[in-house]
């Protein structure tokens, strides 16, 4: 019997597709322990909508843990070509308030609000590009997505996949990456943990990322792309790496929320005379703080104490949004606010300058 391909087509056309300008709702249909303080969470739509992304990116959601709820970013875990469903893989951190409520109550047929995908993190397009994934610790769920897409395409590939962890036991996807590089042709994986403890045998090296290893695992490293996600000091560790290795600026590409820092010239100076200087009241907290017109109301609200959630801290992530009650501001985002936001009120301090007094809802 022969396939329908119209049909097939038809059928594919007919599929309602999750709007990140309109749609929200987000059911958890499964929670997986990955490792030991790794779960899985895989949230559907609400209205059995698909979801179209590409590997690399990430949702915002919004988790009920308060008066307020909380906003974090996670990256997606699974393949892009199982549109209807898509899977976060969260570490618990000890003290972690959000990761620790995940793991503790997030259960199948429970709601969150969700807003994405959002991120810059994908893959280069074109043919024959040659990559180095490297990751370490939870850093590892934007490279495994695009680990899992390029096994479901099928697609000729050369890739070598570097991930780092405390110990054989905090590897994730360790078993999952095994079985991937047994059918992938492409693919080379290499885990590196710093110890050994609680492994009765350990096939590889040991220890952290340096010239020595990578020179050794990856030979041909300056002629890939790096693609590197992890926390704040594996990553510059190997950015200086690569870079000393030979790897182009323009061939290493990273993501990271945690690693975000305030950077902006003249905060410890005295703004120039020419500098206008406005009062912004954060209503809720009951602070009112004279911000000058060359800074971002989140690096003056860090500076004065102003409890402010933020992440990415340059208009992607959308973790600091906020209502501006009265004022005006000069808002450059990258993506991490909606128009129905805005128009509703809302906006990100983390890229917003004031042009005028402020009243912010927080």
């Amino acid at each position: 019997m022969g396939i329908d391909l119209t049909s097939m087509r038809l059928g594919q056309s007919a599929q309602q597709v999750w709007d990140r300008e309109t749609d929200e709702t987000l059911v958890c249909q499964d929670v997986h322990q990955e490792t030991h303080d790794v779960k899985s969470f895989t949230f559907a739509s609400s209205e059995g909508k698909h979801f179209h992304f590409d590997a690399g990116q990430y949702f915002l959601f919004d988790f009920p843990t308060g008066s307020d709820g909380e906003a974090r970013c996670y990256s997606i875990s699974s393949s892009p070509h199982r549109s209807n469903a898509f899977t976060v893989t969260v570490k618990r951190v000890p003290g972690g308030r959000i990761s620790n409520w995940l793991h503790d109550h997030m259960a199948p047929g429970m709601t969150v609000k969700g807003q994405g995908p959002l991120g810059h993190f994908i893959r280069p397009k074109g043919e024959k590009i040659k990559l180095l994934l490297l990751s370490g610790g939870s850093g590892i769920t934007p490279v495994m997505s695009i680990t899992r897409d390029l096994a479901d395409r099928y697609e000729a590939s050369d890739i070598v996949f570097l991930h780092a962890a405390r110990t054989p036991a905090d590897l994730i996807f360790r078993h999952d990456l095994s079985g991937l590089a047994a059918r992938m042709k492409g693919l080379r994986l290499q885990f590196l943990p710093e110890t050994v403890a609680g492994e009765l045998s350990w096939p590889g090296l040991t220890g952290r990322i340096s010239p020595e290893f990578l020179k050794l695992a990856v030979p041909d490293i300056a002629e890939r792309v790096v693609m590197c996600c992890g926390p704040a000091p594996f990553m510059a560790a190997a950015r200086s790496i690569t870079a000393a290795l030979g790897v182009p600026a323009e061939n290493y590409i990273e993501e990271s929320f945690d690693a975000a820092v305030i950077d902006e010239p003249g905060l410890d100076v005295e703004a120039q005379p020419t500098t206008r200087t406005f009062q912004v009241e954060f209503s809720k907290q009951n602070k009112t703080l004279a911000v000058p017109s060359d800074q971002t109301v989140l690096s003056a609200a860090k500076k004065g104490s102003v409890r402010l959630p933020s992440s990415c801290s340059n208009g992607v992530c959308g973790t600091c949004k906020s209502k501006l009650v009265s004022g005006s501001v000069e808002m450059n985002h990258n993506g991490g606010i909606r128009q129905r936001e805005i128009d509703a009120g809302m906006f990100l301090p983390c890229c917003s300058k004031p042009l005028s007094d402020l009243v912010i809802e927080r």
